[in-house]
């Protein structure tokens, strides 16, 4: 009898996934809401790394890590959005064994990869701030490579435990993912194997992942006031201060989200998935708005190109 009511990943052919539990009528307005988030999503990042690449004021370590964040938003929301849309339009709503593996163990690899960028750029803001004579001696380009390259190694360990622990585990008969995209949560509940231990390591691992990246953040930041409180002039102030605002926005999304996803106990499903949209999908959508709308650098990097555009459209008259 067990037999039959339990089957191991490796016999799984595919899962449902269950997504937003909502009349069908609301599937369309879903679906047009999430185009456009994904829409904003690929304008804002592609754009950003645009102009970061080709705008030679921005070639600061400051601008690389923030080009490498634009490329992980692009990249983890595009791991989840489009399997999500055409889940609105389909009866099955199902993904393939190989399909949640892959989206399990992308997502899991650059939203660990982000968190340790973040980390490093409140070190590069806590060195631009606190030992500003110091600035290109300590942010070579050689140890911004080192953060980056460490960030994604990091995210690609996470990413290799966190989906092997997943897919270690004997699935019963149900195959239908309480949840819009494949995340480890909503799988341990499909799971029939005794999960403790499975839980045990995934908190340590998130534990591993969190602390020290909040603890850097955090002590950058002690200092950044600290360093920020001495200067005597208002304008001084408010000048350091504006160089972290954006910073300080991206984090405060992304970790908000997540404590309140992890917080979100298992009895109430749409709360997590609600928490999860936050840093799937609002997140790299909003990172290029927070960096644009609050950096002076960025807003006129993005009107010198505009107005190369422009310029190099007037002399197709016949276009216009």
């Amino acid at each position: 009898m067990g037999d039959r009511e339990t089957s191991n990943h490796s016999d799984m052919t595919d899962f449902i996934l269950v997504g937003f539990r909502v009349s069908p009528e609301l599937h369309i307005l879903l679906f047009l809401l999430f185009l456009l988030v994904y829409a904003m999503i690929l304008l804002g990042n592609l754009g950003m790394m645009a102009i970061i690449m080709t705008d030679p004021r921005l070639n600061t370590p400051m601008y690389f890590f923030l080009g490498n964040l634009s490329f992980i938003d692009l990249f983890y929301s595009s791991v989840i959005a489009p399997k999500a849309m055409s889940n609105f339009w389909t009866e099955s709503k199902s993904i393939s064994f190989a399909g949640c593996v892959a989206q399990i163990f992308l997502f899991a690899l650059f939203i660990v990869a982000e968190g340790f960028l973040l980390a490093a750029m409140a070190y590069d803001r806590f060195i631009a701030i606190c030992n500003p004579l110091l600035y290109s001696v300590h942010m070579s380009t050689r140890l911004c490579t080192q953060l980056v390259a460490g960030s994604y190694f990091c995210g690609c360990i996470s990413s290799v435990l966190q989906t092997s622990m997943t897919f270690t585990l004997s699935f019963c008969a149900s195959r239908a993912i309480d949840h819009f995209y494949c995340d480890s949560r909503p799988l341990q509940r499909l799971s029939c194997s005794d999960i403790f231990i499975h839980k045990i390591v995934s908190f340590s691992l998130s534990g591993i992942i969190i602390l020290p990246t909040i603890t850097v953040i955090i002590v950058s930041y002690m200092y950044i006031v600290s360093t920020v409180l001495k200067i005597r002039s208002v304008e001084g102030r408010k000048k350091a201060f504006s160089t972290c605002s954006s910073h300080l926005g991206v984090v405060s999304v992304l970790y908000g989200a997540v404590f309140f996803m992890y917080l979100t106990p298992d009895r109430f499903p749409e709360l997590s998935k609600l928490a999860s949209l936050c840093y799937s999908l609002v997140t790299p959508m909003l990172n290029p708005l927070i960096y644009s709308l609050r950096n002076k650098d960025v807003r006129d990097a993005l009107s010198k190109l505009l107005e190369k555009k422009k310029c190099s459209g007037s002399f197709f008259p016949f276009y216009k």
